[in-house]
C-alpha cells in the first residue's frame, strides 16, 4: 500500500556520563529517519509498507534490515550500499525538544543515483511518500524526487518538507524542492517551524493556499502542542486541537502525524486524488494529533500502534 522514500539511518541519544567522567558522555542509539519512522508508524497501524533507500552494508546497515523485518516493513525496494550508515547525535532540552548533530557525508542513504529507481513497483503500493533531508541533499533527493514524478500519474504522492538545516544549512534548496514537489502532491503536511525556515513572514494559511492551488487535495500545518490547521481543495479551513500529555521528548511526533493522516486516507479509501479532499477533516486530524502526543510520551521514535490510538483517552 504505502512506500517511504528517504533516509534510515541511527539516532544517538547522548547525555553526560554518569560515570564520574566530567567531559564523557552516554550514548544511546536507536533506529531512526523520517522515512523509516513513518514506515515502522504504518506498519503498526496495520498497513503493508516498503522503504524506497540505500542501505549499508555495515553493521549498523544490517541492523536496519533485521529491524524492518522485526517490523514487517520490506525492504523489496532498498539497495545495498558499501557506503557507511547515517547517524543523528540527538540532545533534548528540558521541554523535550530535540536537537540534531547528522553525519550524512557520503553515506549510503544520502548517496542514491538514478539507477536506483526501482522500475514496476508492486501493484498493491498505491501510495508513495517523501520528505526530509534525503529529498534535498544531492544526489539521493535528485533520484528520489525523480521517482515520484515518474510515478506521480499511477500513484498518490504524500510530502513532508521535515526541515534539517543541520544537514542543509542553506534555505534555497528547501524552498525550491518544496516548490518542486507541491503540484504532484496529494497530500502535504508541513509545521509551522518548517514553514518559518521555508517562507518567512507569511502566515501558515499562506502555504496552505499555495499547496491546494498548486494541486493538493489536503494541506495540515503542525503546530506542535497547539495541534493542526488542516485546509482542503473543496474550500475548508478546520482546526485542530492539540492533546496535553507527559511530554518525554518530540522525537518522531511529525512523522507519526503524517503517518496516522496517510493511514486514515487508506482507512477511508482515500489515496486517489479526488477523493482525499473529501474526508472528514476534524476526524482525521484528531487520529493523528493522538498518535503525535503518545509518540511524545514515550522516548525517541516510538510510534504507537492502531490499538494504542483507539485506546487513547487523552
Amino acid at each position: 500500500m504505502f512506500i517511504t522514500c528517504g533516509e534510515a539511518l541511527y539516532d544517538m541519544f547522548v547525555k553526560p556520563s554518569d560515570g564520574g567522567n566530567p567531559h564523557g558522555v552516554t550514548v544511546d542509539g536507536v533506529v531512526g529517519g523520517s522515512p523509516l519512522n513513518m514506515a515502522l508508524g504504518l506498519a503498526r497501524m496495520g498497513n503493508r509498507v516498503s522503504l524506497f533507500t540505500r542501505i549499508s552494508n555495515d553493521a549498523f546497515g544490517q541492523r536496519l534490515r533485521d529491524f524492518m523485518a522485526n517490523n514487517q516493513i520490506s525492504d523489496e525496494y532498498c539497495v545495498a550500499a558499501d557506503q557507511p550508515t547515517t547517524l543523528a547525535m540527538v540532545e533534548t532540552d528540558e521541554t523535550g525538544h530535540p536537537s540534531y548533530s547528522i553525519y550524512s557525508n557520503g553515506t549510503a542513504d544520502c548517496s542514491m543515483e538514478m539507477s536506483d529507481i526501482p522500475g514496476d513497483l508492486d501493484p498493491r503500493d498505491g501510495l508513495i511518500h517523501l520528505g526530509s533531508f534525503a529529498t534535498v541533499l544531492e544526489p539521493s533527493g535528485r533520484a528520489l524526487r525523480e521517482f515520484a514524478k515518474q510515478n506521480a500519474d499511477t500513484h498518490f504522492i504524500t510530502y513532508d518538507p521535515n526541515v534539517r538545516l543541520v544537514v542543509v544549512p542553506e534555505v534555497e534548496p528547501w524552498r525550491e524542492t518544496t516548490d518542486e514537489l507541491l503540484p504532484i502532491a496529494g497530500m502535504v503536511k508541513a509545521s509551522d517551524e518548517d514553514l518559518g525556515i521555508i517562507y518567512p513572514d507569511q502566515p501558515i494559511e499562506a502555504f496552505i493556499e499555495k499547496a491546494l492551488v498548486a494541486g493538493a487535495d489536503i494541506c495540515i500545518v503542525t503546530k506542535g502542542p497547539d495541534g493542526a490547521l488542516i485546509g482542503s481543495a473543496d474550500g475548508r479551513l478546520v482546526s485542530v486541537p492539540g492533546q496535553k500529555v507527559n511530554v518525554i521528548d518530540t522525537v518522531g511526533a511529525g512523522d507519526t502525524f503524517m503517518a496516522a493522516s496517510m493511514h486514515y486516507l487508506a482507512a477511508q479509501s482515500a489515496c486517489e486524488k479526488g477523493l482525499a479532499r473529501d474526508v472528514d477533516l476534524i476526524e482525521m486530524g484528531s487520529f493523528a494529533v493522538k498518535a503525535a502526543a503518545i509518540t511524545c510520551s514515550r522516548r525517541g521514535a516510538d510510534l504507537p500502534s492502531l490499538a494504542d490510538i483507539e485506546a487513547f483517552d487523552g
